[in-house]
C-alpha cells in the first residue's frame, strides 16, 4: 500500500500566478464553466478536445497565415485530422515579441565555455543559415541532418531548416557512423551539419573520421556544413559554421499545412532498422506549448537546462522553452564532471529555475552523498524535472532532503513517438513519492486490462483512448501506415497502446511499472522490472540491475538479476542473500530472481533506457545477431558477454 500523503503540496500564491491559472480562467470565460482544480480542468479537457485545443490556440494567440473554423476533423485513431486547412510556422511563434537584447541560448562546456546569444543575435543567425540552405538549393520538403553535440549549431540549424519548410534529423556525436547513418540514408538528405568533435568526462573526442565516414554514406548531399568546436582541421570541399550565419538577411519563414513534416526523431533502433516517426509543425507546437508553458509553468525570466543530446526527445522538449520566451541552456558535457555534482553547481551558476535530469543521475548522486542544496546556491530552482525510465520512491524523499522541500519534483512519462509526455507535475498538483502526479491536459490516460476494460488501483496497460495533435503524422518510408499501426494500435484496434505497465490511483497519480512488452511472466503472473529495480538499487553495493525473464524451450521460465557491483565489492552469498531479501520484502516472493549474476555492465540505449527486451531475446536466442544492432547501444561490448550467458543456459 502507498503512502497517500504527499512529499510536496503547491504554494497557493504561486498556483494563482501560474500560467495553468490564467489559462484556467480563460476557458472559463470560453466556455461558461467552472474548473476550481486540476481534476476539473482535465476532465474538460479530455471530454471537450475540440474545445480545449482551440482554447489553446486562442490562450497563445498562434501566429498562422491561415486558421481553421475546425479542430478535429476526425477523431479516429490513427488517421486524426487536426485544423484542417490551417498553415502555420513553428518557427514565426519562437521570436514572436521577444525582448532585443534578452538571452535566449546559454551554451556552455565542460572546459568553461560560456556563450550567449540574445534573441536578436538568435534570429540574425537562423536568418542566415535559413539563407544558406535555400542557396544550396534547400526547399520544402527537402531534408537537413546534423550529427553535432548539444550547442547554438543544433538549435540554429534546426529552426534555420524549420523556417523553410525543410525537414529536420539529427543524432549526437557520440553515435557510431554506422548508427547515425542507419537513420540518415532513409531520409536522403541535402544538407549535412557537423562538427569535429565534442567533450564528455574531461575527453576531447574528435570525430573526423565519423564524420568522413557519414558523409560518404550520404550520396544524396549537396553541402556540408561544418563548425569547428575542437580546432580540427575543416574538410576543404565544407561550409564553415561562421561562413553560414554570417551577413544580413531577413527571417522569412514558409507557411506549411498544419501536419506538415517537421522533424524526423528515430526508435532507438536495437532491432532492426530505426523507425523514422514524423512529427507535424503543428501538433508540435500546440503540444509544447501547453506542456511548457502551462505543465512546467515555464516563461520569460525563466532558465530552462535539461541534461540531454539531439540524439533525445528531451532535446527537442527543451528547444520548446524558446517558444514560451524562456532562456535554455545547451551544454556539452558530462553531468558528473569535474565532480559528481556538476550539473547542481552548473544550475547554481546560470540560476536555472527548470532543471531536467534522469533516475541514474539521482541516484549516482545519492550513493555519493551529494548535496546539492546545502552547497550550492539553488534558490531559483522551482522545479527538477526527471524522465527517461521509472523513478523510485527513495529518490523522491532524497530530493526533498538534498536539493530542498521547497523545490517541485516533476516526474515525467511519455516517449519519442509523441514528443511529449502522457503524465508529469503541474503547478496546481501535489506530489507524492514514487507517483507521476497527474496525467497531461488534452491526455486520454488510460489503463486497460487484457480484455481492453478501463482498470484503477491495479496494474494495466497504459493506453491513449483519444487523439493528441503531436501523435505521428507518419512513420517515414510507410506508405500505407502498416509500420504505424502495428506500432500502437494491434493490441487495441482504434486505442494508442504505448507498452508501459501502469497503475491509476484514485488520486489521480500515475504509478509506472515498467514496459509491457519487458514483463515478467512467471506461472502467469504478470510482474513489472521497475518494482525490482525499486528494491535492489538502493542497496550500497549495487550501482544498477537489470532483470529479464526468458521463456525455456520446454516450458520453463528462467529469471535472472544482473547487478553491477561498486568498488570493492564481491556478489557473495551474503549479498544475493540480502538482495533477495529485499525483493520479497518491498516487491514480492514471486518478484525473487532465480539467480543474481555480476555483470560487468549494464547495456542501454542511446537515450538510457536499459535493454531489457533486446537482452532478453539474444539471451533465448530469438533475435539473431544480424538483427541486432550494436551501434545502437551505449557500451556494444558488452553485447558479447549477456549473449555467451544466454548460450551457456541453454547448454545446461
Amino acid at each position: 500500500m502507498r503512502n497517500p500523503t504527499p512529499i510536496w503540496t503547491p504554494d497557493p500564491a504561486a498556483v494563482e500566478s501560474a500560467r495553468i491559472t490564467t489559462f484556467a480562467r480563460f476557458a472559463e470565460d470560453r466556455t461558461g464553466s467552472s474548473f476550481p482544480d486540476y481534476g476539473a480542468l482535465l476532465r474538460w479537457s479530455v471530454d471537450d478536445l475540440a474545445g480545449f485545443w482551440r482554447c489553446i490556440w486562442d490562450y497563445f494567440d498562434i501566429l498562422a497565415a491561415s486558421t481553421s473554423d475546425t479542430v478535429l476533423a476526425d477523431d479516429t485513431m490513427p488517421g486524426a485530422v487536426w485544423f484542417p486547412g490551417a498553415e502555420l510556422n513553428f518557427v514565426d511563434q519562437v521570436f514572436r515579441d521577444r525582448p532585443a537584447d534578452g538571452i535566449a541560448i546559454i551554451e556552455v562546456d565542460e572546459n568553461g565555455r560560456h556563450n550567449e546569444l540574445t534573441w536578436t543575435q538568435l534570429r540574425s543567425q537562423v536568418a542566415a543559415f535559413a539563407a544558406t540552405l535555400r542557396d544550396q538549393g534547400v526547399t520544402l520538403g527537402d531534408r537537413v541532418v546534423a550529427y553535432l553535440p548539444n550547442g547554438v549549431e543544433a538549435v540554429v540549424s534546426f529552426l534555420a531548416t524549420a523556417s523553410i519548410g525543410a525537414i529536420w534529423s539529427a543524432c549526437g556525436m557520440d553515435y557510431a557512423p554506422d548508427a547515425a547513418l542507419g537513420r540518415f540514408t532513409q531520409l536522403e538528405p541535402i544538407v549535412f551539419v557537423t562538427a569535429d568533435g565534442y567533450r564528455n568526462g574531461g575527453k576531447p573526442y574528435d570525430r573526423g573520421e565519423a564524420v568522413a565516414s557519414i558523409r560518404a554514406g550520404l550520396p544524396t548531399l549537396r553541402a556540408t556544413v561544418f563548425a569547428n568546436r575542437m580546432d580540427q582541421p575543416r574538410p576543404v570541399d565544407s561550409i564553415a559554421w561562421d561562413d553560414a550565419v554570417s551577413g544580413v538577411h531577413e527571417l522569412a519563414s514558409t507557411p506549411v499545412p498544419f501536419e506538415h513534416p517537421l522533424w524526423v526523431l528515430f526508435s532507438s533502433g536495437t532491432t532492426g532498422l530505426p523507425k523514422g516517426i514524423v512529427h507535424g509543425h503543428g501538433g508540435v507546437l500546440l503540444e509544447h506549448l501547453k506542456a511548457v508553458a502551462l505543465q512546467c509553468d515555464i516563461g520569460p525570466g525563466d532558465r530552462f537546462w535539461w541534461y540531454t543530446t539531439p540524439s533525445w526527445m528531451m532535446w527537442n522538449f527543451q528547444v520548446a522553452g524558446l517558444l514560451t520566451g524562456a532562456t535554455i541552456v545547451c551544454y556539452d558535457g558530462s553531468p558528473a564532471y569535474p565532480t559528481t555534482d556538476a550539473v547542481w553547481a552548473l544550475a547554481a551558476q546560470l540560476g536555472v529555475t527548470v532543471l531536467g535530469t534522469s533516475p541514474a543521475y539521482l541516484s549516482v548522486c545519492a550513493k555519493a552523498e551529494v548535496r546539492p542544496g546545502t552547497d550550492h546556491d539553488l534558490s531559483a530552482l522551482r522545479t527538477l524535472g526527471v524522465t527517461g525510465s521509472t523513478l523510485p520512491g527513495r529518490s523522491y524523499h532524497w530530493v526533498a532532503e538534498n536539493v530542498g522541500s521547497q523545490v517541485q519534483l516533476a516526474s515525467i512519462s511519455g516517449g519519442t513517438d509523441v514528443v511529449t509526455a502522457f503524465a508529469g507535475g503541474a503547478p496546481n498538483v501535489p506530489v507524492w513519492p514514487g507517483e507521476i502526479s497527474t496525467a497531461w491536459l488534452g491526455t486520454a490516460l488510460e489503463s486497460f486490462d487484457e480484455q481492453g476494460r478501463s482498470v484503477r488501483g491495479e496494474v494495466g496497460e497504459l493506453v491513449i483512448t483519444r487523439p493528441m495533435p503531436s501523435m505521428p503524422v507518419k512513420f517515414w518510408n510507410d506508405p500505407d501506415g502498416t509500420r504505424y499501426r502495428d506500432a500502437y494500435f494491434d493490441g487495441f484496434p482504434g486505442v494508442w497502446c504505448h507498452g508501459d505497465w501502469v497503475t491509476l490511483t484514485d488520486h489521480g497519480s500515475v504509478v509506472m511499472h515498467g514496459r509491457s512488452d519487458a514483463t515478467l511472466n512467471r506461472n502467469g503472473i504478470r510482474m513489472g522490472s521497475a518494482d525490482i529495480y525499486e528494491a535492489v538499487e538502493p542497496l550500497a553495493e549495487i550501482t544498477e540491475s537489470m532483470v529479464v525473464g526468458i521463456e525455456e524451450d520446454d516450458g520453463g521460465y528462467w529469471m535472472p538479476l544482473f547487478v553491477t557491483l561498486s568498488p570493492g565489492n564481491e556478489l557473495d552469498d551474503e549479498l544475493i542473500d540480502r538482495i533477495r531479501a529485499a525483493v520479497r520484502t518491498h516487491a514480492s516472493p514471486r518478484h525473487v530472481p532465480d539467480e543474481v549474476i555480476a555483470a560487468p555492465g549494464i547495456p542501454h540505449t542511446r537515450t538510457g533506457k536499459k535493454l531489457e527486451v533486446p537482452i532478453k531475446r539474444l539471451m533465448q536466442g530469438s533475435l539473431s545477431d544480424a538483427n541486432f544492432d550494436p551501434g545502437s547501444v551505449d557500451d556494444p561490448t558488452l553485447i558479447d558477454w549477456y549473449l555467451d550467458v544466454g548460450r551457456r543456459h541453454r547448454d545446461g
